[in-house]
């Protein structure tokens, strides 16, 4: 029973519901719960220290109840993406509840299909792989597959990871370099592995295209049911929702270093070249993410065995108060700047 407690991952999709149907300040519905709501309770509600053992942990993996939960993310944030575009398109709002709209649905993006589908994206299997791609083609990031699990995990922690932030540099700043950076990443991947496979640029196995291709379809398919309004709403939400990932990245990493051997190679990653957070509620919202130093430790580990590990860095609050604290830099540079590791 204790784990249907994931099953408050999908308060986002339902306040999101909310603010589709709503008008006035109950459009703000998602970034209220979001950006108040949510950290009120960490506040509140105690950390929780799991540990399992191995026949735990054994079963845990297998046990196909985790999975479901994920799927099940796919028709609720197309079918309130849907929604959402066609109310943009049909209503007259007001520009304030244009903003909560767009900002609505831009978090539910972010937490229900970019970090499902990072989820899903760590996976063996081909069919849940295909999954996360299809998540993250409303948010306008299909390469982040492809730069995250090839990039990013190689790379974590050393100036060559463009989504790893550096001492004192503003989010803002981060934005650009991350995105940028990213993408182009994705590109030399894709290059490198049609070198290695004696593969010509256009080719069938040139993922970058196909992306690109999905992504543009997806485009002209919201264009021609919604308009060009549609098609500006969807952009925004889009844009909106990988500017989120970006700013999760920024306080997952901020300020961490690897250390280069002397063969020129850096250390493994460890635990301590991520930030933790074990606060419950952005726990189970963002399907443990927030113990981000155990998943990139060991990247394949599913996230309902994902454990606390107290001996990393660990965030004084949870990912949603984190987040605000990081748009103003002063105040997130006194706040941790002092916590980072001396060594």
């Amino acid at each position: 029973m204790k784990d249907l407690k994931y099953l408050f991952a999908y308060t986002i999709p339902l306040v999101t519901a909310i603010s589709i149907h709503a008008q006035g300040v109950f459009t703000f519905a998602t970034p209220i719960y979001a950006f108040i709501v949510i950290p009120v309770l960490e506040l509140i509600i105690k950390e929780r220290h799991d540990d399992f053992s191995e026949e735990e942990l054994s079963s845990r993996k297998l046990d196909r109840f985790f999975d479901l939960l994920l799927y099940l993310n796919i028709p609720f944030v197309f079918v309130l993406l849907f929604i959402g575009l066609n109310k943009l398109y049909i209503e007259t709002y007001t520009l304030s509840e244009y903003i909560g709209l767009v900002l609505s649905l831009g978090i539910l993006l972010a937490t229900n299909a970019i970090n499902v589908a990072h989820e899903l994206g760590h996976r063996k299997d081909l069919f849940e792989r295909s999954l996360g791609k299809l998540l993250l083609l409303p948010c306008l990031y299909m390469h982040f597959y492809l730069e995250h699990n090839f990039g990013h995990h190689t790379h974590v922690a050393t100036p060559e990871d463009p989504a790893t932030s550096k001492k004192n540099q503003s989010v803002y700043h981060f934005w650009f370099s991350s995105v940028i950076g990213q993408y182009i990443n994705a590109w030399k991947l894709q290059l490198r592995l049609l070198k290695n496979n004696k593969r010509p640029f256009l080719s069938v196995y040139n993922d970058m295209i196909w992306y690109h291709f999905f992504q543009l379809t997806y485009l002209v398919v919201v264009t021609y049911f919604f308009g060009l309004t549609g098609l500006y709403f969807a952009i925004g939400v889009g844009v909106l929702s990988f500017i989120f990932l970006e700013t999760i990245n920024y306080i997952e990493h901020y300020g961490l270093e690897r250390k280069k051997q002397a063969n020129g190679r850096y250390e493994r990653v460890q635990p301590h070249h991520s930030w933790n957070s074990n606060h419950l509620i952005g726990r189970i919202v963002l399907y443990e993410l927030t113990r981000h130093s155990d998943h990139h430790f060991i990247a394949s580990k599913k996230y309902q065995i994902l454990e606390n590990k107290p001996e990393s860095p660990q965030l004084p609050y949870g990912y949603p108060t984190s987040i605000l604290i990081s748009l103003v830099p002063p105040l997130w540079f006194g706040l941790m700047n002092k916590r980072l590791p001396k060594a």
